[in-house]
């Protein structure tokens, strides 16, 4: 087992003199193109990485390093924009390189090897961006050339398996290889601006604290919403779903950041402590119970924003008799003194209308209205915290109407972080690696965190795997499966956008 890493400890921004390498397995993936590298861009334009540190891009297909250069400078001109900036573009090619590895071949891992020996003084990432099938045989490599090293961070990217005895299994081999500490699995979730701001809302001011809990707090509700199909990762996607892809990670690590009690610090493992107690608070859901508090679609043919697109089971790589869910609805409960009788309801689509991401609490109505008339029927309070596209924090009051009669309407008090602070904020990816560069494990899953995740989510699968009826088709374009709908107005709640 490596010793653990003096460097991972204690550091809280990024140090642009601290040098590291980062090998990327799976370097001409979308995810690296799209992500990965205009993350190191941000970086590298910021002066938040060392002009010194390395890249290696690593995947099977057979490139030059000036041809995969010259990917990575497209890439980054598509996904920046008019943020980029030729110059820092330039710096950030010169430190870029490629090699050509098949992670199932051990004698292709020699000339990794040769090329680390130039950065041993160095922070050795090893960001494991492929199909988790790849993670062992990687791991395998890497130990048996001795290239974990003390100062070695793994990054390992979603999903984390399949379920949960294959993520246990995926956990088993890199701790074979790497300590706890040394170990970033990663949910870009929670690098998102709004979502640290959710932290700060929660656990920076006292006017929120007295109101976060039952008897206050009505319901709540999270919603990740796509306007993609499964684009070119149809193989991928119809061995997933969106309950593995979305509600295990995504989904339920808003639901515990909402949650949890305040941690004694802000530090990583006080955070994650309080977040897995969430989790395994979370009421089981069986057999019977997952037909009744959960519902799941198939998109069908539609139209997003006026253009036709095809159904789920038309897109390249689907069989033609898929019952892969891509619309999930789930009811959970938490059963804490805190949340008790409080439900949880989370959803996720491809092909809505919009692409969203938004948690909307749902506060109490007045238990006695002093006013009179047809407007005491308006909505109660609610707080609306959008995590995209707009990053927004909103607070829904009631204010009276100008006139002679007391008539009140909803009206909006909102923080628009675009508008309020003139730094650019960090992008998801962006503030991932400068944490990883920085040791910091705060906004990554700890072990136990993805082992209670899966305990919750996989009698939900299992259940559904025994229901002949699959998920329910929806139009692309709508808002999902009718059983959605349902599954909320039972308990007299509706979504937030119906």
């Amino acid at each position: 087992m490596p010793k653990p890493d003096p460097m991972s400890r204690g550091k809280k921004s990024a140090d642009p003199a601290q040098l590291f390498d980062c090998i990327i397995f799976g370097g001409t993936g979308d995810l690296a193109m799209r992500k990965i590298f205009p993350a190191f861009y941000r970086l590298m334009a910021d002066g938040k990485m060392a002009p010194n540190s390395r890249i290696l891009g690593i995947a099977r297909t057979e490139l030059s390093g000036e041809a995969f250069r010259a990917m990575v400078k497209s890439a980054c001109e598509s996904h920046l924009g008019s943020e980029l900036q030729a110059e820092a573009l330039d710096r950030l090619l010169q430190v870029v390189d490629y090699q050509r590895l098949d992670a199932n071949r051990g004698e292709d891992y020699p000339s990794l090897a040769q090329w680390l020996t130039s950065g041993v003084d160095r922070i050795r990432i090893f960001f494991l961006s492929t199909a988790p099938a790849l993670f062992d045989a990687i791991c395998r490599e890497l130990s048996s050339h001795d290239l974990v090293t003390p100062a070695t961070r793994i990054m390992l990217e979603k999903p984390l398996g399949e379920d949960r005895v294959s993520a246990e299994r995926i956990n088993d081999t890199v701790a074979k290889i790497a300590a706890e500490h040394q170990i970033y699995r990663i949910d870009h979730y929670l690098g998102k601006e709004t979502v640290q701001n959710l932290l700060a809302l929660r656990f920076g001011n006292t006017l929120f604290e007295p109101l976060w809990r039952r008897g206050i707090i009505r319901h709540v509700q999270i919603t990740v919403a796509e306007q993609l199909g499964v684009e070119q990762r149809g193989e991928f996607y119809d061995r997933t779903g969106a309950l593995r892809d979305m509600v295990q990670n995504h989904l339920l690590q808003l639901l515990c950041i909402l949650a949890m009690e305040p941690p004694a610090s802000s530090s990583a493992d006080a955070v994650r402590d309080e977040k897995l107690k969430v989790l395994r608070a979370l009421r089981p859901i069986g057999e019977a119970e997952a037909l009744l508090n959960t519902a799941r679609g198939q998109y069908r043919a539609g139209s997003i924003d006026g253009k036709a697109v095809p159904g789920y089971r038309e897109e390249p790589g689907v069989p033609a008799n898929s019952n892969t869910e891509t619309f999930v609805a789930v009811k959970a409960e938490i059963d804490t003194w805190r949340w008790a009788g409080v439900p949880f309801y989370l959803r996720t689509g491809k092909r809505m209308p919009t692409a969203e991401a938004e948690i909307v609490v749902h506060f109490e109505p007045l238990p006695h209205s002093i006013f009179e008339g047809s407007f005491n029927t308006q909505s109660p309070n609610r707080l609306i915290i959008r995590l995209q596209p707009d990053e927004s924090i909103t607070l829904r009051v009631l204010a009276k109407k100008p006139g002679a009669a007391m008539r009140l309407k909803p009206v909006d008090l909102s923080l628009d972080l675009a508008e309020s602070f003139t730094a650019r904020p960090l992008e998801a990816y962006e503030r991932l690696l400068r944490d990883v560069i920085d040791g910091n494990l705060t906004l990554f899953m700890r072990r136990d965190e993805v082992d209670a995740a899966w305990r919750w989510i996989d009698p939900i699968r299992q259940a559904w795997d025994q229901d002949e009826d699959g998920p329910k088709g929806y139009p692309a374009g709508s808002q999902g499966p009718a059983t959605a709908s349902a599954l909320i107005a039972r308990d007299g709640f509706a979504w937030h956008d119906e």
